[in-house]
């Protein structure tokens, strides 16, 4: 009898289990519990039950990327993916690929959800909005180039602001291709600097058809978007998470349009009322320029202006008085401290000293103030008030 080992056995009921057709593609409707995010990895863990039955589950990171929605336990939901034995355990799982919430209102929950994300993180804040220009000198256009809405676009900003230079950026606007589209084409046109306002829309359709302005990326780049944007999707009663992270929200592409251009009616009213507030602003300004005028003209400087000199010459000569008196009284001060300090130079004038009978005596030209300095036979100098002598000293006696 042959003996398996427990991996021989384990890898052959794996190998049943994957060779089962029935297994490789399924689609299943179950409750989750005991869910786990493996936040490092990315993978999630969790088990798929209905009223009598479990069995462990395993979204790899892969797949959990494109999850649109929160997963949490209790939550009904419909997956998609294959049965297998996880060999080293011995563990019977399933491996799911795709998972969305059941029942018809999915759709809502992902939005609500996904939108309750960024609302949190300040993406529809109003302090993040930008200000429409009043008068685009250019306007982007982010839309289908086939549908009606951007012929209804054009054709309102040509009747309106016949001015503004129109920049069509044509896109997928519904489609596994339109998200990426949109938000990439949205960010080339906002990098690129020319236009000064942007419309990013489409015309009506189903809330599938709308889906591409809920995409998480691209509410983000509107959002992150330095041009001002205008967003007109779909008919009045629809609302796409680009609604709120826009600048402005229109209820339709054609009302976008109407938004961001004043029609020559509205121009030319608010051309009359700058009108009339320049006229009254001048109409100020002369008024007080003349009462300037007429203060100036009635004042003595320019009625009697012999008066004005006569009283500035007189301010002249009083001031020459009182800079003569002070260098004076300046003068006078300072010859006096002078006077004062020659006698106290005189005072301690060593001549003076000299006339009193005192004498200075020095050798080598150094003063001698001690008969410690000086030895027998030296020959030192004797200074008197009238002359000197040179002496021979004979004997010291100290004391």
């Amino acid at each position: 009898m042959d003996l398996l080992t427990v991996t021989g056995l384990n890898s052959y009921v794996e190998s049943v289990l994957s060779g089962d057709k029935n297994l490789k593609d399924v689609y299943m409707k179950a409750e989750i519990a005991d869910y786990k995010n493996h936040y490092s990895s990315g993978h999630r863990y969790m088990t798929l039950k209905d009223d009598n039955a479990c069995i462990s589950a395993v979204m790899f990171s892969s797949a959990a990327s494109r999850l649109k929605f929160n997963v949490q336990n209790g939550m009904s939901v419909i997956v998609r993916g294959r049965a297998a034995l996880y060999t080293k355990d011995g563990k019977y799982q399933f491996y799911i690929n795709e998972m969305i919430p059941d029942g018809t209102g999915s759709a809502s929950l992902a939005f609500e959800q996904l939108k309750n994300k960024l609302k949190a993180e300040g993406i529809f804040d109003n302090a993040h909005k930008k200000k429409i220009p009043v008068l685009p000198k250019r306007v982007g256009v982010i839309t289908s180039d086939t549908g009606a809405a951007v012929r209804d676009i054009c054709k309102i900003l040509k009747r309106r602001c016949p001015m503004a230079e129109i920049v069509l950026a044509p896109v997928y606007v519904q489609g596994i291709k339109a998200a990426a589209d949109l938000t990439r084409t949205l960010k080339k046109l906002d990098g690129e600097k020319y236009v000064d306002v942007i419309i990013i829309g489409r015309g009506g359709g189903t809330e599938d058809n709308l889906s591409a302005f809920n995409d998480e990326a691209l509410v983000r780049a509107v959002y992150a978007c330095e041009t001002p944007i205008v967003s007109g999707i779909g008919h009045e009663t629809d609302t796409t998470l680009c609604d709120y992270a826009a600048d402005l929200a229109a209820s339709t592409p054609s009302a976008a349009a109407e938004m961001i251009s004043p029609s020559e009616g509205e121009l030319e009213s608010e051309l009359n009322a700058l009108s009339e507030r320049l006229n009254l602003c001048i109409k100020r300004r002369l008024e007080y320029e003349r009462k300037t005028l007429s203060q100036l003209t009635a004042s003595a400087a320019l009625n009697n202006p012999e008066k004005l000199l006569v009283n500035k010459k007189t301010e002249i000569q009083r001031m020459k008085q009182s800079l003569n008196a002070a260098y004076t009284n300046l003068l006078k001060n300072k010859k006096s401290r002078l006077l004062l300090s020659a006698g106290k130079l005189d005072t301690l004038s060593p001549l003076k000293v000299l006339l009193r009978g005192y004498t200075i005596t020095t050798k080598d030209g150094k003063v001698m103030t001690s008969v410690e300095s000086i030895s027998a036979d030296d020959i030192v100098n004797i200074r008197f008030s009238d002359g000197s002598a040179e002496c021979k000293v004979v004997e010291t006696k100290k004391g």
